[in-house]
């Protein structure tokens, strides 16, 4: 059970290190172990050290990075444990919180960590790959589970209040119209209104016709959390009555990773991310695929920065609004959707036709609903 500090001078002194202990006291026995603790992490900022908040002194007792792991996990609660494992990896690069095989079976699961996983894969061998795909598996069945009522909602069709439903279901139910209908039944004594008569709405068909939805993604470094998110959109919109989803990851190279969009796990343990961007070759491949322009989508996730011919990005993007598909670019898919991409080319690949944003995967089910509804 993780321990609690209530007393000011002790929070003081774990949070300026062993400087401060003139001044605020010296600390008991959980509080010095979570002290280790912080300064096996935040003792290797040479900024924190020169303004004198922390400072290594650990010597030969330091911590290896599996104890390390497992003190926290005793001694702080999770929302902690989750930040300083995140500024283990990211901070740090500490690349052995998810390598080694020890670490990654205590480790608690985290998008902090299915990035580093991702980033770092390459290094693990077999038995700590195995154990790295666990962490994977769990943190996308979390975002899987959110995503996939999002896109259930957006795709579930609007309520029709021209037309009655006998489907009695509470996302349908007519409460303005219910009232009216049950006014007479309203007892003043009792002071309650009696429903005789509940009355629920039809709804409309979001789509008849097939729709080709392809999203092309960058698989550069920079966006991994844009690659988790999308990976997790397609195996969310592959269910789907009505659309075909394919999935194609692109650095110089393009990849159709759509055999395996039904598994996410599977395609994101495939995904290689780093090298170069070849933006316009996989917009190219999207072409070729595209039979319907009409009934086709195509979702871009890019930073934009394009390493081969920006011309032909951008004559490539117009032949596909031309001819009547919709091109959406988006500069981030995920939680936060803070991008950081090249607004030059971004603008011009607006000006011919395509629409560009940075969205959350709601808002990106909620966009592709519409089109579809159009």
């Amino acid at each position: 059970m993780a321990f609690d500090i209530t007393e000011p001078l002790q929070r003081w002194r774990l949070l300026l290190g062993e400087s401060a202990e003139a001044a605020c006291g010296s600390l008991g026995e959980q509080a010095q172990a979570a002290d280790a603790a912080l300064d096996w992490l935040y003792g290797r900022d040479p900024d924190r050290a020169q303004r004198g908040e922390r400072a290594a002194g650990l010597g030969p007792s330091a911590l290896s990075t599996p104890d390390w792991i497992n003190t926290i996990h005793q001694l702080f609660p999770k929302e902690v444990i989750e930040r300083l494992e995140r500024d283990a990896v990211e901070r740090f690069g500490i690349d052995e919180v998810v390598t080694n095989l020890e670490v990654l079976e205590r480790i608690e699961p985290s998008e902090s960590l299915l990035r580093a996983v991702l980033h770092t894969k390459h290094l693990m061998n077999p038995e700590v790959l195995a154990a790295a795909r666990k962490l994977v598996a769990e943190v996308v069945r979390r975002i899987m589970e959110k995503m996939a009522t999002e896109v259930r909602q957006a795709f579930g069709g609007t309520r029709d209040r021209r037309r009655r439903s006998r489907i009695k279901i509470a996302r349908n139910f007519d409460f303005k119209h219910t009232i009216a209908a049950n006014l007479h039944r309203w007892d003043p004594k009792s002071q309650r209104l009696y429903l005789q008569t509940p009355l629920f709405n039809s709804r409309t068909r979001r789509h008849i016709e097939p729709w080709d939805i392809i999203l092309l993604i960058d698989q550069s470094g920079s966006m991994v959390d844009s690659v988790i998110h999308s990976a997790v959109m397609a195996a969310c919109l592959w269910q789907l009555p009505g659309m075909r989803t394919r999935l194609v990851a692109f650095d110089t190279e393009v990849v159709d990773l759509t055999a395996d969009v039904a598994d996410p796990v599977e395609l994101l343990m495939k995904v290689q991310l780093g090298g170069g961007t070849y933006i316009a070759k996989a917009v190219g491949y999207a072409q070729s695929l595209i039979s319907n322009p009409a009934k086709s989508m195509v979702v871009l996730v890019s930073d934009f920065y394009e390493g081969g011919s920006d011309s032909e990005l951008v004559r490539r993007v117009r032949a596909l609004t031309e001819a009547g598909t919709k091109v959406l670019g988006l500069a981030a898919l995920d939680s936060e959707a803070q991008p950081a991409y090249d607004r030059e080319m971004a603008a011009r690949l607006v000006s011919v036709g395509a629409q560009v944003g940075a969205m959350t995967p709601g808002q990106l089910a909620g966009w592709l609903a519409e089109k579809v509804q159009a």
